[in-house]
């Protein structure tokens, strides 16, 4: 599952990307085989940390299970 992660808060791609000109048609974040298209890959702190992304509006996405 993607989420938005911003300060301390956990955000739905629905609520966020639904918005943005970089989103695919259906309002959803370009992702694909593990990476955000519209964005690039932030370096990891612990390995414990989920694969983050930074993308083009300055939003980080992540993968959780």
């Amino acid at each position: 599952m993607l989420v938005i992660l911003a300060g301390d808060r956990i955000l739905s791609p629905q609520k966020v990307c639904k918005h943005c000109v970089m989103a695919d048609q259906s309002g959803q974040p370009r992702w694909s085989h593990g990476e955000l298209r519209c964005g690039h890959a932030i370096r990891k702190l612990t390995e414990q940390q989920p694969d983050q992304f930074e993308c083009q509006m300055g939003f980080r996405v992540a993968e959780i299970d």
